[in-house]
């Protein structure tokens, strides 16, 4: 087969595989994502390779699954693989589950079947936009489609491909489709745990992660298509933040915890003096995703706490560091509620005429782990044993790891001696950590030569504009390839997060045991978790396996 041929070959076959898997609703914490597990499994064990081969072919228990979901393990070994050495593995990542579909409103039953779905949209109104793409034959439209099942059949088509020269690698090819990535990333925190033990027991030395996840537009019109080698990761710093209730009546003889909040939002929310850059690319700055204050009643009394969390991403830095941010903004907003209460009172008393005296209002921030050690050592292991209790009952209740977090704060805080208005700041889950290809040490290199090599080749036989970035800038199970093998690289995160090994953990060890670069590779489309989800035929069904191929062929053939 020629080489036009063997392309158009292979997107008519990741299209179809693309349908296929869309008419499957496989939405994220559903029997569905179980129903695509065993499609996937038994459309790769069609194969003759997986025939002659059935033990490389496996379903993965996520561990501790409710739903008793599936992880799909599929793995070429390299026949020209060197003998007693590691040998050179690459890994193929790809997600299963989608968001879900009550969105789509009177077209629910539609949302995964893109035949149908395309027409019965042209009866709804949309943007213009959107409207001359349901005209046209080069969309696809359904739920899924662009988040990420053509990802994933791009994946199932190369495991098809190196199948039939897998005597002629020199490394394997490993294929995980994964679960609930649109959740908790069960799935991949689960399976990293299986290739930790698999690149031990068969002396796997993991090269690169290449994931298929989407791809779309950075800005409006944007011409540009592009592959991401590293990604983006996420903290979730949160803050507790403690004043001093009393009457409305009185409103100066209390510290409103509003106030101090609202100090706290408007020092740190969209402050880009926060974004964080790496190779001249800067993340988003942090935005608040709560604020509430936990007085359960309405009254005339001021409130007395408030809880606060923000997105922070990150391209570079470190939890340590970034905890040390937060508190240094803490601090500074809280000086300047207490200097502006001060300036405030003073002005009442010259109105009101009567004596001024100086307000006591002091900033007071400290992190989780300071907070712990002083009620440690006036408490000693009874404050462990609080945690536990309060941790058990809020678990029995179905409470969410945020809530876990704050209860947790509340509960220590409680039995300090030291009950003066404070901000506390900590970290609750989930966390993403980021991973940077610098290209420092040698898999980094050999990985930024393939993508290098097959952009290039890409842009010169597609004539698209394609570009390569350091950070895939969603948040995704790339995350979860990498993690600082140095001791006490995540003590920063892990003593300030109360809910760390007690409600919410990561494999660490075995995330550190397969670290290895990574590169998103995904085909294009708009509109990811919404109505007008949407995949784009062009770019998606040839440049886009175009490059996956080109890329795969450089490391596993050397």
């Amino acid at each position: 087969m020629g080489e036009i041929a063997h392309q158009a070959w292979v997107g008519s076959r990741m299209k179809a595989i693309t349908l296929e898997l869309t008419r499957i609703n496989s939405t994220v914490g559903t029997a569905g994502e179980v129903a695509i597990a065993g499609e996937i499994y038994r459309k790769l064990g069609e194969l003759p390779y997986f025939k002659e081969h059935p033990g490389q072919l496996r379903l993965l228990p996520v561990r501790g699954d409710a739903l008793g979901r599936h992880c799909v393990l599929a793995v070429i070994e390299g026949g020209k693989a060197p003998p007693h050495q590691p040998v050179r593995t690459v890994l193929g990542l790809g997600h299963m589950d989608t968001a879900g579909i009550d969105d789509y409103g009177e077209l629910k039953e539609y949302a995964c079947q893109p035949e149908l779905l395309q027409a019965q949209m042209k009866s709804i109104q949309f943007s213009k936009e959107n409207r001359e793409d349901i005209e046209s034959a080069e969309w696809l439209f359904g739920r899924g489609i662009f988040d990420m099942k053509a990802g994933v059949a791009a994946l199932m088509v190369m495991i098809e491909l190196f199948a039939q020269r897998a005597e002629k690698l020199t490394g394997n090819f490993v294929f995980l489709g994964l679960p609930d990535e649109e959740g908790a990333s069960a799935g991949m925190l689960s399976a990293v745990q299986d290739l930790a033990g698999l690149a031990q027991s068969k002396r796997w030395e993991f090269v690169a992660a290449v994931d298929t996840d989407y791809m779309t537009g950075r800005y409006p019109n944007d011409p540009h298509k592009y592959v991401y080698l590293g990604t983006v990761g996420k903290l979730l710093p949160c803050f507790y933040i403690y004043g001093e209730e009393t009457h409305v009546g009185e409103a100066f003889n209390g510290l409103d915890a509003n106030l101090l909040a609202a100090g706290v939002v408007n020092e740190i929310d969209m402050c880009t003096g926060m974004c964080d850059s790496a190779d001249g690319e800067v993340t988003l700055p942090p935005v608040s995703l709560q604020l509430r204050d936990l007085k359960p009643e309405y009254s005339v009394q001021t409130v007395n706490a408030v809880a606060v969390y923000f997105n922070h991403s990150t391209h570079r830095s470190q939890p340590e560091a970034v905890l040390a941010q937060y508190k240094e903004k803490a601090q500074q907003a809280f000086q300047k509620v207490a200097d502006r209460l001060a300036r405030e009172y003073r002005q009442y008393c010259e109105l009101a005429g009567i004596p001024f005296q100086e307000l006591p209002w002091q900033a007071n921030v400290l992190t989780f782990q300071e907070l712990y050690q002083a009620v440690k050592a006036e408490k000693g292991a009874s404050i462990d044993a609080l945690i536990g209790k309060v941790i058990a009952g809020l678990q029995a209740l179905g409470r969410d790891d945020r809530e876990i977090s704050l209860a947790v704060v509340q509960a220590v805080h409680k039995n300090y001696s030291d009950q003066n208005s404070k901000i506390i700041v900590y970290f609750a889950p989930p966390y993403y950590p980021h991973v940077y290809v610098e290209g420092t040490e040698e898999r980094e290199q050999q990985l930024l030569a393939a993508v290098g090599e097959a952009v290039e080749t890409a842009r010169n036989q597609f004539n698209y504009d394609i570009v390569m970035r350091k950070f895939y800038p969603y948040i995704s199970d790339l995350s979860y390839c990498s993690l600082p093998r140095a001791q006490g690289s995540l003590d920063g995160l892990q003593n300030n997060m109360p809910a760390w090994q007690r409600s919410y953990s990561l494999p660490v060890a075995a995330i550190q045991k397969i670290s290895m670069p990574v590169v998103n590779i995904g085909p294009y489309g708009k509109d990811a978790h919404k109505l007008s989800e949407r995949l784009s035929c062009s770019y998606s069904f040839d440049a886009m396996p175009f490059i996956l191929e080109k890329t795969l062929e450089k490391l596993l053939f050397g």
